[in-house]
């Protein structure tokens, strides 16, 4: 059994990434959109980088995580990427890394209730800056 709180965090971004995705095309399909360009068009506003660090500077600010999720999140946030930013900034980019690290670390853990109240949390404020 792998130690997952040990495991190097741009792993753990890896897997959060497909699985926020997931997450984020289920929603949009169960909210009625069917047609592939609009899909793609709407998770940009849910998965993208900018998006990402929004939505966990707001988990930040309004202390959502424990100490433990703080800390992948830094973990994530800090570790070198041999990939570049496209179209963000690197703070951005790492910020958004930082909160796939987490995503990644809870569906890994099996820790689906935390998992998906964060995700619904997510969906719920990407929809709302969305809108408005």
């Amino acid at each position: 059994m792998t130690d997952y709180k040990q495991l190097n965090a741009l792993a753990l971004a890896y897997v959060g990434d497909a699985i926020y995705e997931t997450y984020v095309r289920d929603h949009l399909v169960q909210n009625g959109q069917t047609r592939p360009n609009k899909l793609h068009h709407l998770a940009t506003h849910y998965v993208s980088a900018k998006a990402q660090a929004m939505l966990i500077q707001k988990m930040l600010d309004e202390d959502m995580l424990s100490e433990e999720e703080q800390g992948i999140y830094r973990r994530g946030r800090n570790a070198k990427s041999y990939t570049s930013a496209k179209n963000t900034t690197i703070m951005t980019y790492r910020m958004s890394t930082g909160f796939e690290a987490l995503m990644g670390y809870l569906h890994l853990l099996k820790r689906q209730e935390r998992l998906e109240e964060l995700i619904t949390w997510c969906l719920e404020k990407a929809g709302e800056a969305n809108e408005g």
